[in-house]
This record gives C-alpha cells, sequence and structure tokens, in this order.
C-alpha cells in the first residue's frame, strides 16, 4: 500500500494514525511529526517531488480530513464530480476534482476507474436545434428504495439540452404522447424524432429485426400527421447520446431529491419542471455548431385531437360504440336521428376523458367513468 493512501485512509477515519505508523513501518514519534507536518505544510496529494519543489497543490489538512468526512457522511451515494460540485457550491471548498478523485480512490471510499474500451467514432452532432430529438426512458430505483419509475427525457441531439424529463409509472403511448405534446408547445414543431423499437413507436413483426414503416403506431400516426419524421434505432450503441444522458442521470438524480428530501412522483416532477432541467441543462448543454434553429411554430391548432389514442369503430344499431368492455352511448346529433352502422373515430385523451368524432364532427363526449361530457377536452399539465 502506498504512503499517501495509507495517510488517506487515516485522514478518512478508515484506520487510526498509529495502525498507518504500524502499516508504513515508522515509529509513534515519526507518525506524529508527520501529522504535524501535514497539519502545517498541507496534504500535497499531486506533489511532484522531483523538482524538489513544494507543490502547489497542498491543501491543508483540516480541508483534507473535512472532504473525506462530507464524502462518507452525506454524499456517498454521489459520482465524483457531482461531489466535486457540491463541495465548490453548498460548502466553499474550492480545490481541483483531481486531488478530490485521488484522495477518494486513496481513502478507499471509491473504486478506481476500469480502463477504457477500444476507441469509436462518435457520430456526429446535428447542427441546428430541432433537427433531431432523442426520446427514450430509464427504468430505476429514483427514490432509492424499492419503488421502480421510468423517468421519460426528450434530449436535443446538437446541443444535449433536456426540453422535458417526467417520473412515470411507466412508459407507455399515453406518457410519451404528453411528453411530445409539451415539447412542441414549448419549442415547436421539429423535424425527426429518434427512439428505440418499442411497441409503442414501431411496430416490429420479428422480433430484433425491421420495423414495419407502412403499419403505424398511435405515436407514428400522430408524429406523421404533424410532418415529423420517426427513426428506429436498431442497437443501444446507436443510442448513445440518450444512453450517456440516462448515465447521468442516473448518477445524480436519485441524490438530489434525498437532498430536497422528496420522496414522491408529484414533488419530484415539480422538481424536475421548476428548478433541475434548467440546472442539468446550464452543467450539460453544447453549443450547436450552427447558427438559428430548426424549430418551427405550430400552426396546428387540434393537438389535443392529434394526441390521441384514436380507435375506429362502427355504430351499433342501438347508437352504441364499444371497446372491450366499455361502451358508450351516442345520442341524436342536429344532422341526423341516428348514426346507426356509420364509422366513427373514438378519441381517447391523456385526461382519461373519450370523444366521438363523425368526420368533422364531435358527436359524443365522456368523462373516464363512461359519464357524458359537453366541452372539447384540453390539455392536461403532468404532475
Amino acid at each position: 500500500m502506498k504512503l499517501q493512501e495509507v495517510l488517506l485512509k487515516a485522514m478518512a477515519k478508515k484506520i487510526t494514525w498509529w495502525a498507518a505508523a504500524e502499516i508504513i513501518g515508522v515509529s509513534d514519534r515519526t507518525m506524529r511529526r508527520m501529522r504535524e507536518k501535514l497539519e502545517r505544510d498541507g496534504y500535497a496529494g499531486l506533489a511532484d517531488r522531483r523538482k524538489g519543489k513544494a507543490s502547489s497543490h497542498r491543501v491543508p489538512l483540516k480541508t483534507a480530513e473535512e472532504v473525506l468526512r462530507l464524502y462518507q457522511e452525506q454524499y456517498s451515494d454521489f459520482n465524483v464530480r457531482h461531489f466535486h460540485e457540491k463541495l465548490r457550491e453548498l460548502h466553499q471548498i474550492e480545490i481541483s476534482y483531481t486531488w478530490v478523485y485521488q484522495a477518494l480512490t486513496g481513502a478507499g471510499l471509491i473504486a478506481k476507474k476500469r480502463r477504457r474500451a477500444p476507441h469509436r467514432r462518435r457520430r456526429e452532432r446535428r447542427p441546428l436545434p430541432g433537427m433531431l430529438l432523442h426520446i427514450d426512458g430509464s427504468k430505476h430505483r429514483w427514490f432509492q428504495d424499492d419503488r421502480w419509475y421510468d423517468l421519460i427525457v426528450i434530449l436535443d441531439d446538437a446541443t444535449s439540452e433536456i426540453h422535458y424529463a417526467q417520473l412515470v409509472e411507466e412508459e407507455s403511448t399515453r406518457t410519451v404522447m404528453a411528453g411530445l405534446w409539451e415539447v412542441i408547445e414549448a419549442q415547436g414543431l421539429f423535424c425527426a424524432l429518434y427512439s428505440d423499437r418499442g411497441s409503442h413507436f414501431f411496430i416490429t413483426p420479428k422480433a430484433g429485426g425491421k420495423v414495419d414503416k407502412l403499419r403505424l403506431t398511435q405515436v407514428g400516426r400522430a408524429m406523421k400527421e404533424l410532418g415529423v419524421q420517426m427513426l428506429a434505432a436498431y442497437s443501444p450503441q446507436a443510442r448513445g447520446r440518450s444512453e450517456r444522458s440516462f448515465g447521468t442521470w442516473q448518477g445524480r438524480l436519485p441524490q438530489e431529491l434525498r437532498v430536497a428530501g422528496i420522496r414522491d412522483v408529484a414533488g419530484a416532477n415539480r422538481f424536475l419542471r421548476e428548478r433541475y432541467i434548467a440546472e442539468f441543462n446550464t452543467k450539460f448543454r453544447v453549443p450547436a455548431t450552427g447558427k438559428g434553429t430548426a424549430f418551427r411554430r405550430c400552426s396546428r391548432s387540434d393537438l389535443q385531437w392529434i394526441f390521441t389514442v384514436q380507435t375506429e369503430r362502427i355504430v351499433a344499431r342501438d347508437n352504441t360504440v364499444a371497446i372491450g368492455d366499455r361502451s358508450w352511448q351516442i345520442g341524436k346529433s342536429r344532422f341526423r336521428n341516428t348514426l346507426a352502422g356509420c364509422r366513427v373515430t373514438i378519441h381517447e385523451h391523456l385526461d382519461e376523458t373519450v370523444s366521438i368524432r363523425f368526420g368533422p364532427h364531435t358527436v359524443g363526449r365522456f368523462d373516464a367513468e363512461g359519464a357524458p361530457l359537453n366541452p372539447v377536452p384540453k390539455r392536461k399539465q403532468a404532475a
């Protein structure tokens, strides 16, 4: 064991100073002198002894001990970069990232990094924001307990800016639509959407095979109506940008939620909207290589109809339509007495209400329990 590692373990109180003396093979008196020297001159974890000069990276012993104490008592689940940021932001300890990393590894508080895999060339970013957005979900124990939730994130390929991030029970057609709708309302229409081959994005006739571009899912149909191209990823490596982003989310968000004392999904989503997405973007957003934006204003006024789960049905002779064990009674309309035998479209809205349309006409509106309603549904803000 190196001398520096033994001293760091003693500073971290993982061993006593007298045990350190025994490991190093010096007397108690010599160890006392070494400790006095550390208190006087500081810990030079990065000293270059070949030059015979005092290191410019010396850290006072009390500061070094405080850093190690803070990591063990408050930040043991933080990665080094995240912990280093907290030292600066919350504790006003201005020391280099390299010193913190070497101190934590030397004290045995974190494992040393493995050697990197062979070099691979990274795909070039799109030059303008809005040219390509990544959407993906990550199932994780975000509250550091036995509860699993999906974090849905929509990320810009050009800048790595997060346009949307919310925790949901499960990634699904409705939760994906809610995120896309919010981004379009806030930023405008984008050119292309990149995703995995999940069943709410694509229909894949053969497991692991190519997607069927002619048969559209509900999300695919909505994107086609808006003129947004959908691109399918065929491997995790192809989604490298979003995969790396999720590695960062998993290494930071659970700890931020713990420090903020947040234990429920509603509180976590408020925290994301009101504070953390902006903080995340400040740290990790990069400049686009081109000038301008590919986002364009959405001229459609019917997003509340596009972002629905749509099913066509033939109206029964008693003027009812059904999906599974749910059925709805259509009343009389002003343009005809009965719709029996007509083809209608059932729109299941994201707020769980249901609309039935015959051509451009809304012939029925119902709440989640099937009771009749009147007004056209408005977009429900996610918690």
